[in-house]
């Protein structure tokens, strides 16, 4: 028969025991709750006083999104510049056309006052035409055989009765060496006249 004393022992040993190991684990438990504590302080402390010492230094925490790639720069097409259209030159004008002159007393006039224009000769056409009445009455093959040039063997031909060392000296280029050509007797005796006269304006007689 079992001794009653025994086993009462026994069952407290067992109780005693059971608790000691609870509290030993408690114990335990304890410590490593305050050594996490005790790190987790010391590693924010360090965050802090890093932060303090240099913001920019601070390290990111886990928790926020990874920076944003830099946007893609693309670059603009490139242009050609397009050239301005070249102006269209200017038309030339057409030439005048020359003009056309009757073939009578009013035309010679007016076509010898043309090229004495052109030559700087003074004369009007008033002048002109009462000289060439006075000394041919606007006969361009009119000769003189009975003055004394005509006794010189020169004698004068034409609407303005020039003889021919005065027409040679007097001739204006560009027109016909014939002295009994109308143009040309009226534009040789004009100059011969603006030379001695001033013009043939101012010859009333024979000059």
């Amino acid at each position: 028969m079992p001794d009653r004393r025994f086993s009462s022992l026994r069952r407290t040993s067992l109780r005693e025991g059971v608790t000691i190991a609870i509290a030993a684990a408690g114990v335990v438990a304890v410590a490593a709750s305050s050594a996490v504590s005790v790190a987790d302080d010391g590693v924010s402390f360090r965050i802090a006083m890093v932060a303090e010492q240099d913001p920019a230094a601070a390290p990111v925490a886990a928790a926020l999104p990874a920076p944003m790639p830099a946007p893609l720069v693309v670059p603009a097409p490139l242009t050609v510049p397009v050239p301005e259209p070249i102006p269209a030159p200017e038309p030339i004008p057409a030439p005048m056309p020359a003009p056309v002159y009757p073939n009578n007393l009013d035309g010679w006039i007016r076509q010898a006052l043309d090229v004495m224009q052109a030559n700087n000769i003074p004369g009007s056409y008033e002048g002109i035409r009462r000289n060439v009445m006075r000394e041919s009455t606007g006969n361009p093959q009119a000769i003189n055989l009975w003055d004394s040039n005509a006794a010189k063997g020169i004698p004068s031909k034409g609407l303005l009765q020039v003889i021919d060392p005065t027409f040679r000296s007097y001739h204006v280029e560009g027109t016909s060496w014939d002295i009994y050509d109308p143009v040309a007797n009226i534009v040789a005796a004009c100059n011969y006249a603006a030379h001695n006269y001033g013009s043939m304006d101012n010859v009333n007689s024979a000059y």
